[in-house]
């Protein structure tokens, strides 16, 4: 009855301890970013057994794509899980350490006035000197910060990725189309050179130069037909599909008018940027380092209770006969090491610094990389409006007087196919800056983390019928 009334008490002094000294887990639960995580998964389909990917057919457009690549694709999928791997970080590191439960045997009973004493249980738990814990936690939730800034980064450069190779795909969707048009136009000035040359108002040479011609634009059909494998594979691979699988030719592509100044986007670009924002973080976490190491010169605190298990003494009638002691005890490291405690200190001054220089200088080299995309999409806008409204007009109206000029024998062939050639360069030329007009806001648009359609004048689509004649 003794040893069963012991081992009660035993058991019971544990869990008290052990309920009463041990940090809840519930730490992270009250941080901003857990919400914007739940968000995040819940948009992601996480929690879904199956996810609801859109099907990509004729009529898909460019935000199909992205909705696509946002639910599929694997390199945002592990950005995403390496944020909330460190939001769970958090917990762990603001929670006290694991209690420390002792136990000792007598191989030879200590022999006591009130009994000998066989064995003996102990319980204690270490608390890490005021405010460490604090500031642990601190730091680690400013590096899930910097996770999350590298999931934006993970998720701007996925979107810029199948922006820019839709927009790759529907240039070569175009080019084709206008090949084959000037393919037909040239079968018909072929024929028309052949009937001219039986009746003796064409020389050979137009039929051989009319031939030639149709060689090397069959050559370039040739070549852009081969060039829609790989652009597919690149856009696949971003979608998270097999290479090979098959895609439509894209049917339009959006044409958007953002109104903005060299000030705005600068300004976003400073404040928005995700590799800014997470250098900014992590100055935050060694500020924090900072002051943790500082703490390192006071000790931790280690309390507990130990109980001894006492048999009966072994004269009868003794007072407090088998009394079990209870005893209360109290430790604390000594921080005597302080040249280890500076050399912490000083590195975590030192990283803090580094990771300050390493923001300026990631600044400027972004400054230069809007500076230089603002350029091509300007450049690329001057050539839309150079192409549209005076080169191609004149070019068509340049081929429509050739065409004139050589039935009524005013004008040679070879004019005629320079007038048609031409046309053609041009009109290509307008199709490559319309994709790289649309390739440099997705860039600009990356680099400042703002969608800019909804910050224009208006915003259209362009069809694949529209062409550039």
């Amino acid at each position: 009855m003794k040893r069963a009334k012991s081992t009660i008490i035993v058991l019971a002094l544990i869990f008290l301890v052990l309920t009463s000294w041990t940090t809840p887990r519930t730490a992270a639960s009250g941080l901003p970013h857990d919400d914007l995580a739940d968000q995040e998964t819940a948009i992601r389909g996480e929690n879904s057994p199956t996810r609801s990917l859109p099907d990509l057919d004729q009529t898909s457009t460019l935000t199909d794509y992205l909705k696509y690549a946002a639910l599929n694709n694997p390199g945002l999928e592990a950005a995403f899980n390496r944020w909330q791997a460190a939001l769970e970080r958090v917990t762990q590191v603001t929670s006290l350490p694991d209690p420390r439960f002792d136990y000792a045997y007598y191989i030879e009973e200590v022999e006591t006035r009130v009994g000998p004493q066989r064995q003996k249980f102990g319980i204690s738990q270490t608390f890490p000197w005021f405010g460490k814990l604090k500031l642990k936690g601190n730091a680690a939730f400013e590096a899930a910060n910097a996770e999350q800034e590298q999931y934006e980064k993970a998720k701007l450069h996925l979107f810029y990725r199948v922006k820019s190779a839709y927009y790759e795909y529907y240039y070569l969707g175009q080019a084709v189309a206008i090949t084959k048009e000037h393919i037909n136009l040239l079968i018909k000035l072929e024929s028309v050179a052949r009937t001219r040359f039986k009746t003796g108002h064409a020389s050979h040479a137009a039929v051989i130069q009319a031939q030639v011609e149709l060689g090397k634009l069959d050559d370039r059909l040739r070549t852009l037909e081969l060039l829609r494998e790989p652009i597919v594979a690149k856009l696949n691979a971003a979608l998270n599909r097999p290479a090979e699988a098959p895609l439509p030719w894209p049917q339009t592509m959006p044409y958007e008018d953002p109104a903005f100044t060299d000030k705005e986007v600068f300004d976003w670009l400073a404040e928005r940027n995700p590799d800014l924002k997470r250098l900014d973080f992590l100055t935050k976490q060694e500020q924090f380092a900072i002051k943790l190491a500082r703490k390192n010169y006071y000790p931790s605190i280690t309390i507990g209770v130990d109980y001894i298990d006492t048999d009966e003494a072994l004269m009868p009638d003794t007072p407090e006969s088998g009394k079990d002691p209870l005893i209360a005890k109290a430790s604390v490291n000594l921080p005597i090491w302080y040249g280890k405690y500076r050399a912490a200190e000083k590195e975590a001054r030192l990283r803090h610094a580094a990771m300050q220089e390493q923001r300026v200088d990631t600044e400027n080299q972004l400054e230069a990389d809007l500076q230089l995309a603002l350029y091509h999409f300007r450049d690329a806008e001057r050539k839309i409006d150079l192409y549209r409204d005076t080169l191609i007009p004149k070019a068509n109206e340049s081929l429509k007087v050739a065409q004139l000029g050589f039935q009524a024998g005013k004008v040679s062939f070879i004019s005629l196919i320079d007038a048609e050639r031409l046309l053609l360069e041009f009109q290509l030329a307008y199709e490559r800056a319309l994709a790289d007009r649309a390739k440099r806001l997705a860039e600009i648009e990356t680099l400042v983390n703002k969608d800019l359609s909804g910050n224009g004048r208006r915003g259209t689509e362009i069809n694949s019928s529209d062409g550039g004649s």
